[in-house]
C-alpha cells in the first residue's frame, strides 16, 4: 500500500493509522535525507527480527541502527558524553550516522554489539512518526542488487511495486536520494569517518 505525505500539514487520520503500524509490529518504507529506508518500531524485537531477515543482517556482526525525533531522545537509547552530544549537536539533523554505545532501553536484539547507529535526518516526515510514536525507528536502507535500475530505489511508485508486498506501507514522501550518508563512530571518544557520503562531519 503507498501513501502519500507531505513535510508539512498531514492528515491526522493518516498518521494515526501509520503510528498504529508501528505498534502492531508492522514494517515502513518512508523517505529520510538521504535514500529511502525500511523500518518499524524499534522496541518491537520481532519487527526488527523481520527486517534483518528481509535484509540479510546478522545483528551479531552488523550494527543496527535507530531514528529519534531529536537529540533529546538519544540520551534515552545509546550513551552519550559531552563532547559527542557536542557534536551530534553541530551536525544534526543531517546525513549522518552516528555509532555510540548502546543503552539497555534498546531491545536485546540491539546489544548483541553493544554499539547502535543514530540517525536523526533531515527530513520532517519520518521525524514526525517518531514524535508521534514517542519512540525510535530501527532503520535500514532498502535492499539492493547491483541489477536493479536505481529509480527501484527512488520512486516511491516502483519501490511500492518492487518491495509492497514485504511491508505494511510505502509512503511517498517524492522521489528519493542515491547516496547513502555519512557514518561517524564515537566509540571512546575517538571520532571515525566509518563511510564518508556526500556531506562533511562539523567536527
Amino acid at each position: 500500500m503507498l501513501k502519500k505525505l507531505y513535510e508539512k500539514n498531514n492528515s491526522p487520520r493518516d498518521m494515526a493509522e501509520i503510528v498504529q503500524i508501528l505498534n502492531d509490529g508492522g514494517l515502513l518504507i518512508y523517505p529520510t535525507d538521504t535514500v529511502y529506508a525500511i523500518g518499524c518500531h524499534a522496541l518491537k524485537e520481532r519487527a526488527v527480527e523481520r527486517i534483518c531477515k528481509l535484509k540479510g543482517i546478522d545483528p551479531t556482526k552488523n550494527n543496527l541502527s535507530i531514528i529519534c525525533y531529536d537529540l533529546k531522545h538519544i540520551s534515552e537509547y545509546a550513551k552519550v558524553d559531552n563532547d559527542a552530544f557536542k557534536l551530534m549537536k553541530r551536525n544534526l539533523p543531517g546525513p549522518f550516522t552516528f555509532v555510540l554505545p548502546t543503552s539497555n532501553r534498546l531491545p536485546k536484539i540491539f546489544r548483541g554489539r553493544k554499539e547502535v547507529g543514530i540517525r536523526v535526518p533531515d527530513n520532517d516526515i519520518v521525524r514526525e512518526i517518531c514524535r508521534l510514536l514517542d519512540a525510535p525507528l530501527m532503520t535500514t536502507s532498502l535492499p539492493y542488487d547491483e541489477a536493479d535500475d536505481i529509480e527501484y530505489l527512488t520512486t516511491p511508485e516502483l519501490i511500492d511495486e518492487k518491495y509492497g508486498d514485504k511491508v505494511d506501507l510505502v509512503i511517498d514522501g517524492g522521489i528519493g536520494g542515491t547516496q547513502p550518508g555519512t557514518v561517524v563512530s564515537l566509540i571512546d571518544g575517538e571520532v571515525e569517518i566509518l563511510r564518508q557520503g556526500e556531506t562533511e562531519v562539523l567536527l
